[in-house]
């Protein structure tokens, strides 16, 4: 039995305890419409060719106007993006105070980082990469909410009742296109529903849900990228040119031949993953190591039983094991969502729970990278739509907090080894160096090649920047 397949049936299995407010925990259809998801709930593979063939340009007039700046070198060729959704609690991992009174510090101990730093004991595999990561702890949000922070992280606005802005992955797709035969922009299983998604942009730009979960190790299999069962290759490719034969002769007649031609694209690009090995290949755990699996954590449990009184592995070294394979085959942006951080009750329970696989899956991907020379070109981006309070609760938890909190960055031309910016001393506000969100997205765009300056039109009239009032910050970069 191979590695993956391991646990296959009981990754990510429930704990026996709840947390976090009810906002967070579920999504109501009012929030949702709140948040900018109306309508966007992703899209399959027949989807995504069918709304590029079909999509209305002209009334959605979404176009980039030139650049002031020319063209930016692309540093950045794709972005893994881990969300840790809830609120990941900074004084439990990138930003300690073992210095301040128990009722802030919590209950963990430190550890050294080998670039000297620390971090909390939670993270021992993450401090013995340090030296390749860069850490940000004085990010500066806009609201303490699940959905408007969210929103903000992935659109750099928040969301208002007149416009829905773009995620950064559908501006991605917008503004640089495909990059081999897979789609640009993929959810791992499915999206946050958080985040909106393709806003004024036209919905050819949105995300693919893969709609399973790579934790399931053999019996994963993706929604759409595989031929119907019983259905043979050659019996497929018998059937496309059949179709191909009737169109002919549709053809001949001359009947709506726009028509046609839209649905000859939508055909080809289908047929070409469906048939791709490329494609396939990226889709699953082929040619993958034990070392691979082991080195990612895949049998690493959290401390907390399930209902089943056992403890089980989390599923996150399978589905960055497979985001690592997608950005290889091409895509551009992949984003995974881990664990349930909206710790307002016994804040070490949940750390407990989820922090041990975090740990080992983030030491893996970014070791992983670099030995496959992807790290220069690849953003690991760690993120959570905030923090949390600096004094712990009377239910032994923390609450939410915007003002200051910390993310992780792994390659992609930021700076490596870097601690940026400091809180003070119970990580309360930024000491120096604070860092807005719109300063960091504007500065992975520039990464990226893209000019967040840069205005798209909304409704064929109103010009709109990717980034409102966001600036570059070059000490992040190498």
């Amino acid at each position: 039995m191979s590695h993956h397949s391991l646990h296959s049936s009981s990754r990510q299995q429930p704990s026996n305890y709840r947390q976090g407010c009810s906002g967070f925990q579920q999504l109501h259809r009012r929030d949702a419409l709140l948040v900018g998801s109306l309508g966007a709930l992703g899209i399959s593979l027949g989807d995504l060719f069918q709304f590029r063939a079909a999509a209305d340009e002209r009334a959605n007039s979404a176009f980039n106007s030139q650049s002031a700046k020319g063209v930016l070198p692309e540093r950045i060729k794709s972005i893994i993006q881990l969300n840790l959704g809830g609120g990941f609690p900074q004084h439990e991992s990138f930003d300690p105070k073992p210095e301040a009174p128990l009722e802030y510090r919590g209950a963990f101990g430190v550890v050294k980082t080998n670039n000297g730093d620390i971090f909390s004991d939670n993270l021992p595999k993450t401090a013995s990469v340090a030296d390749k990561i860069t850490v940000l702890r004085t990010l500066v949000g806009k609201v303490p909410d699940h959905g408007l922070a969210t929103y903000h992280l992935s659109t750099g606005y928040t969301p208002t009742a007149v416009i829905d802005y773009p995620s950064m992955g559908s501006i991605l797709s917008h503004e640089l296109g495909p990059r081999g035969i897979l789609p640009p922009y993929i959810a791992i299983p499915k999206r946050n529903a958080f985040t909106g998604n393709t806003g004024f942009l036209p919905s050819s730009y949105g995300v693919f849900e893969i709609g399973d979960d790579p934790a399931k190790g053999k019996n994963f299999k993706v929604r759409d990228f595989s031929l119907p069962q019983g259905l043979s290759l050659d019996r497929f490719q018998r059937r496309n040119a059949a179709r191909e034969l009737i169109e002919k002769r549709i053809r001949a007649t001359e009947a709506e031949p726009a028509t046609l031609d839209t649905m000859d694209g939508f055909y080809a690009k289908a047929y070409a993953v469906l048939t791709s090995p490329e494609a396939q290949r990226a889709f699953s755990f082929e040619g993958e190591s034990e070392e691979t699996f082991a080195l990612y954590g895949s049998e690493v449990t959290g401390k907390v039983r399930a209902p089943d009184n056992k403890f089980h592995p989390k599923g996150l070294a399978e589905r960055l094991i497979i985001a690592r394979r997608l950005v290889e085959a091409g895509t551009r942006f992949v984003t995974i969502d881990y664990g349930a951080w909206d710790c307002h009750v016994d804040v070490k329970k949940c750390c407990d729970d989820f922090m041990a696989p975090l740990d080992h899956a983030i030491a893996g991907l970014v070791t992983d990278l670099d030995r496959r020379g992807l790290l220069d070109t690849t953003l690991f981006w760690v993120t959570s739509e905030f923090g949390r309070t600096p004094k712990i609760n009377k239910d032994s938890g923390r609450d939410h907090h915007a003002r200051c909190y910390s993310m992780l960055l792994a390659g992609g031309g930021f700076q490596r080894g870097l601690i940026y910016g400091a809180s003070d001393s119970v990580a309360n506000e930024p000491a120096r160096d604070a860092l807005p969100l719109e300063d960091l997205l504007y500065t992975i765009y520039h990464g990226l090649g893209i000019d967040a300056d840069k205005e798209l039109v909304a409704f064929g009239t109103r010009p709109i920047e990717i980034i409102k009032d966001g600036k570059l910050v070059p000490a992040l970069l190498s």
